[in-house]
């Protein structure tokens, strides 16, 4: 498709473009954000865009799986807010996909904010809301929506106050959670459901606890781990803001359950089970709340209890790795819908979930003799062949051969898609890879 006139667009990823270019990158991280930076490309370039990034110099062997029409590589020594610039300045659009913690993507927004470009992902108003889990719980209560009881740990002596989170666990009588105010994803979450578990945590602080970061204690909801992606719409009806579109509701897989280890996040299926009553539902319940700081893509982070009562925990307002998903089961490019966002326009009527995916993270082991940089490339490409469903391909990013890889299915039903992942774990299998987790 020949590119759009005056139609230049950013597209910047965080930890794959430069953000950790003087430190280690971290897999996890580079893995979903790496796959939502080629699928976000792909679409846009579907719609005959120009589109522009940056690439971290480490990574830079992967460029090729990436369609867009100009790249930059960001070295070890640069600093990436200067290449950053420049794109957003030489572009019409962008779109920024980066963590909303440390104000990292609240200060990225604000650079494009300042050269009056158009800003196709959540603006400076949503991210405020969204990247603090007490501005997000304020928010909740605010609009009379179901939550779990948050509170703000205090410090006392440079350490989280181990006395209050006991007097909290003991108040609320059940299972806890605690976790970064400003944490992205499953990061950092630990769960407790005893006295003990809480004061063993604290016999080995330092090593799991940022002391430059303030914490929260939740009450633990057991139930179903559930999200929503959603389109909010960037122009007003008649003074009224129209309320934002669900495109799907989607199942995720977060384990949380041992305070021993690290939480982690390895992904989920869409759509959901029965998911066009429980859209119905949600649709209902958020006709009554204000969302008018949120437009174009966001999600919500959510669990439907024992009860089928649905409480609302978290906001994300930035692209969700839910997103690769997604472009696999709708009828029409989200991209697309992204933009008509922009525009004030409603969804499309026609718009249909008909297909199904499952999206997760695979951590695997290469069994044979350590690969070189060569060998690991045409490994790698001759993957990509064999299994189109790879969104990121294994990547290690030392010497070791431990590697990680996400994938995303497309198929008829979740039956079907369970049946072409354990296919793709057959045939990395025969490729001597270890699936580890």
């Amino acid at each position: 498709m020949p590119f759009i006139m005056g139609k230049r667009i950013f597209i910047f990823e965080y930890v794959s473009g430069g953000g950790f270019n003087k430190d280690e990158i971290p897999i996890s991280l580079f893995c979903e954000g790496f796959g939502m930076l080629v699928a976000l490309i792909k679409d846009f370039k579907s719609l005959g865009y120009e589109v522009c990034t940056l690439i971290d110099y480490r990574i830079y062997h992967l460029s090729t799986i990436l369609p867009n029409d100009n790249r930059i590589i960001v070295k070890k020594d640069d600093n990436f807010l200067n290449h950053f610039k420049i794109l957003v300045k030489d572009s019409d659009y962008s779109f920024i996909i980066a963590p909303d913690s440390r104000n990292v993507l609240y200060n990225l927004t604000r650079i494009v904010k300042k050269y009056n470009k158009i800003l196709l992902s959540i603006d400076l108003e949503g991210i405020v809301i969204g990247s603090s889990k007490m501005n997000t719980y304020d928010f909740f209560k605010k609009n009379k929506l179901l939550t779990p009881k948050t509170y703000l740990i205090p410090f006392k002596k440079n350490k989280l106050d181990s006395n209050f989170i006991i007097q909290k666990f003991g108040d609320l009588k059940k299972t806890i959670i605690i976790k970064p105010e400003d944490g992205v994803g499953a990061e950092s979450i630990f769960l407790f459901e005893t006295k003990e578990q809480i004061e063993n945590f604290f016999q080995d602080y330092y090593s799991k606890i940022d002391t430059k970061r303030s914490y929260i204690l939740q009450e633990y909801i057991e139930g179903k781990d559930l999200s929503i992606s959603l389109i909010g719409l960037q122009e007003s009806l008649n003074n009224e803001f129209k309320n934002p579109f669900i495109l799907t509701t989607n199942s995720q897989n977060v384990n949380i359950k041992n305070p021993k280890y690290e939480s982690e996040y390895l992904g989920g299926y869409t759509p959901i089970n029965n998911y066009q009553q429980i859209t119905r539902e949600l649709t209902e319940i958020l006709e009554k709340v204000d969302l008018s700081s949120f437009s174009g893509y966001f999600g919500i982070d959510l669990i439907r209890s024992e009860d089928s009562k649905y409480y609302f925990i978290e906001i994300n307002p930035r692209l969700t790795t839910s997103y690769i998903g997604i472009r696999n089961v709708l009828n029409q490019n989200p991209s697309k819908l992204i933009l008509e966002s922009n525009l004030g326009h409603s969804m499309p009527r026609d718009l249909k979930v008909q297909f199904t995916s499952i999206f997760r993270r695979l951590d695997l082991e290469y069994m044979k003799s350590n690969l070189g940089k060569e060998l690991k490339v045409d490994l790698i490409n001759h993957l990509m062949r064999l299994i189109p469903e790879l969104v990121t391909p294994p990547i290690s990013l030392n010497e070791s051969n431990q590697f990680t890889c996400f994938i995303a299915t497309k198929t008829k039903d979740l039956t079907s898609s369970n049946r072409r992942m354990q296919k793709i774990h057959q045939i990395l299998r025969t490729l001597s890879f270890e699936i580890v987790k």
